[in-house]
């Protein structure tokens, strides 16, 4: 019995006309071999938004209106998503290519990024009944007035796995320039293992701790509806990673990977008055610009005051500074506000880690050990995560990897 599958295929996969075609070649091959009915979704060509972004900034030298920006950066996945209908129908099937508002990929802007309400799988159903392959740009959404939005860097994960739930919770390959996903970078740590399977909760873990894989909300998305995933290569067809719900012995390996973002930054105030509502106000006005934060840790000082210590993208940290800054001079007088742009988070994820205690004890006495010192600590279930300075961070890395991977 035939099925639908969704196959995503990034930048890379498609940035030259060559690579085009061989995109084609394997999508042709799969509808022949399986008899399954394929939905392509496909990014804008390797370098082609940085390019595009690039023409904005040299033509508004600031920040740039909100709907241009979008009709810009959207067309980017206009070109790939036409050159690769044409690919498919050279090889001798049937398809048409799909903008976001063909699509009906609805989106709403919540705290400054554009979320998907509803896909309307219509339009795709029908051109799968007629046997035409669809190739949807991903990245792509619209509001409500059918204007262009954007799902952020990574946001055609969003699209496909999106596009994956709205046909039934269909299959989902998401497919890149790597094999599946790593124990750690693999040019950081060379003995790194590729994953077979991950559970979706260390998959959101460790994409939303630096894993540049997947984007977070692809996982979440694919979390809610069920939705098959797996991450492998498009250059080659070996087996990648399957992210499901379980997996047999998903306890027994205590550290299933680890991940380092070097890209942060921390604000602390210092002197807050340790009352309620002081945390909600700075967290507010991070919000009213924009600006999500990632780590947060509260402490309580001497004579009832209070520090706040927040990580967030280091491209934020002057607009962040500027609105804490106005919070600080008109509501919070006598507090300390200070910075540092060189912040790195390093997350260790394991499903084992529910059932062993002890591994944040031995995290820290490691690093210790190596006179690598933590700034920030946050925990959950299945993760543990550091703030350390950038500087160590690759060391940092590969020292726990050794300890809890390679030696395992």
């Amino acid at each position: 019995m035939s099925r639908t599958v969704v196959m995503k295929f990034g930048g890379t996969s498609v940035g030259t006309t060559e690579r085009i075609a061989a995109v084609a070649d394997r999508v042709c091959k799969h509808v022949q071999e399986t008899g399954d009915s394929v939905v392509v979704v496909v990014s804008a060509m390797s370098g082609e938004t940085d390019r595009l972004i690039s023409l904005s900034n040299a033509v508004n030298q600031g920040k740039p209106p909100v709907r241009e920006y979008s009709q810009l950066l959207a067309s980017g996945e206009m070109v790939s998503s036409a050159l690769t209908s044409m690919a498919i129908q050279k090889k001798g099937l049937k398809s048409h290519s799909l903008m976001a508002h063909q699509v009906r990929m609805i989106t709403k802007r919540s705290f400054g990024q554009d979320l998907i309400l509803d896909v309307d799988s219509s339009r795709i159903k029908e051109l799968l009944a007629e046997n035409i392959v669809p190739v949807v740009c991903g990245f792509q959404g619209i509001d409500d007035k059918g204007d262009f939005t954007l799902l952020g860097r990574g946001g055609s994960d969003t699209t496909a796995v999106a596009i994956a739930a709205a046909l039934d919770s269909a299959p989902c390959y998401i497919l890149t320039d790597i094999d599946g996903v790593y124990s750690a970078l693999p040019k950081l740590c060379p003995k790194a293992k590729k994953l077979n399977k991950l559970t979706y909760e260390e998959m959101l873990e460790m994409a939303s701790s630096g894993a540049k894989v997947l984007q977070s909300r692809s996982v979440s998305l694919a979390r809610t509806f069920k939705v098959p995933l797996w991450v492998c290569s498009s250059f080659s067809n070996e087996e990648g990673t399957e992210i499901v719900e379980e997996y047999p012995g998903m306890e027994e390996a205590i550290v299933s990977g680890i991940t380092c973002r070097t890209d942060e930054a921390k604000l602390t105030l210092r002197n807050i008055p340790d009352e309620p509502g002081y945390a909600g106000a700075v967290l507010s006005a991070l919000a009213e610009v924009g600006i999500n934060v990632d780590m947060i840790v509260q402490s309580q000082g001497e004579s009832g005051r209070a520090e706040l210590s927040i990580t967030l993208d280091r491209a934020d940290l002057s607009r962040a500074e500027e609105a804490l800054q106005g919070l600080v001079e008109n509501r919070l007088d006598g507090v300390r506000l200070e910075s540092d742009a060189k912040i790195a988070k390093l997350s260790i994820v394991g499903e084992g880690m529910r059932n062993h205690p002890g591994i944040a004890a031995k995290i820290f006495e490691i690093l210790g050990a190596n006179k690598i010192n933590i700034e920030l600590i946050t925990t959950s279930e299945i993760k543990v995560s550091v703030a350390l300075s950038d500087e160590v961070a690759e060391k940092a890395v590969q020292i726990l990897h050794q300890h809890f991977v390679e030696n395992r």
